[in-house]
């Protein structure tokens, strides 16, 4: 099954849960004093609130997927139509480890495809990769894109 992924940054994370709470007659799956993740069935989507971004607004969309497979028809998808791809691989960000990679839809905005693989009990955890920090950083860090076409040089966060 896919999860649509949505993630927000706000200003006031208690007001913003007591909303979307409201708004989705449900409390997140998760929260914790920087973050809150509902985990919707219907309609199904992934939807995120973090005090961590530089404004307020939406971060990043993405799809969520249950299983390796799944994660691997997404990527096929994207190479086929020679998308630019940024592949974090195994990584943490926003209290979970995960598989993903992400690209960037023509207006700039980022799309994250990722697998979770596990719930951990910290936001991130520093990168063992020698080629970039951890993801989920307070300011997001340039990434190199690299593809068969020119490289881009873009931003994105995670979760």
């Amino acid at each position: 099954m896919k999860r649509f992924h949505v993630h927000l940054h706000v200003e006031d994370l208690g007001k913003n849960i007591a909303f979307y709470s409201a708004m989705f007659g449900a409390q997140p799956a998760r929260q914790e004093s920087d973050y809150a993740k509902w985990m919707l069935v219907d309609p199904p989507v992934n939807f995120a609130i973090s005090t961590r971004g530089t404004a307020a607004g939406i971060d990043h969309l993405g799809i969520q997927v249950d299983n390796g497979e799944e994660l691997a028809v997404l990527r096929e998808n994207a190479d086929r139509a020679d998308m630019a791809v940024a592949d974090d691989g195994e990584t943490t960000c926003c209290y979970a480890r995960s598989d993903k990679y992400w690209v960037t839809d023509p207006q700039g905005i980022a799309w994250e495809q990722f697998h979770t693989l596990a719930d951990i009990p910290v936001f991130s955890e520093k990168s063992e990769r020698a080629d970039g920090p951890a993801c989920c950083v307070a300011a997001p860090a340039p990434i190199q894109f690299v593809k068969t076409r020119p490289a881009q040089t873009q931003t994105k966060s995670c979760c």
